[in-house]
């Protein structure tokens, strides 16, 4: 198994700068794990406890609708922070499904553990309130992309950030990300290639 220790540090380091020290004291809370593909890590009606860093594979947050059909929220890959954190925070059931698309490398890290450390280390709090403000930022950023680019334009960032993402997940999965339908993606695939 590779040894995320180095890629991990300089990413949150990224983020927020941590001393090695502090870092080791993060590293000591968490847990890497292996996962198989279309495993639910915090499944609708669970109360979420575990804070997440992905460092294999992808991984999505969904809904399911009450006719059925899945809503796709987020997809994660390598080097990523997730958590169902409204769940987490307000101590009630999560709403979302976060499931593996594949296989996936991913360090678990207790919640109360972490909020232990940031009450205690002000690196570490620093790194949480940055890391807040990042996932911000990057809703934001998500509402202006569905919001000014087209399904084409969505479709191709998607693939930007994800390259081989069409090998990886089931085409419906991909356009309920995109908020468009199979027949769309399918429509756009079929003029790019």
């Amino acid at each position: 198994m590779i040894d995320y220790y180095d890629v991990n540090f300089n990413f949150m380091s990224s983020i927020s700068p941590l001393s090695k020290a502090t870092y080791d004291k993060l590293y000591a809370i968490a847990e890497l794990k292996e996962f198989k593909a279309k495993t639910k890590l915090v499944n609708i009606g669970e109360v979420s406890k575990k804070l997440y860093l992905i460092n294999k594979g992808v991984l999505r947050s969904y809904l399911i609708m009450e006719n059925g059909k899945e809503l796709t929220k987020s997809l994660f890959t390598t080097v990523e922070f997730f958590a169902s954190f409204t769940s987490m925070l307000t101590k009630k059931p999560s709403e979302f499904i976060y499931e593996t698309l594949t296989d996936c490398h991913i360090y678990e890290i207790n919640y109360k553990a972490f909020m232990k450390l940031c009450n205690t280390n002000s690196e570490v709090l620093k790194f949480y309130s940055r890391y807040l403000e990042f996932l911000f930022m990057a809703g934001e950023r998500m509402f202006i992309e569905i919001s000014t680019m087209n399904a084409k334009e969505r479709y191709l960032k998607l693939k930007e950030r994800i390259p081989n993402i069409d090998q990886l997940t089931p085409q419906y999965q991909i356009a309920s990300y995109l908020n468009i339908t199979p027949v769309q993606l399918s429509r756009i695939r079929s003029k790019l290639y």
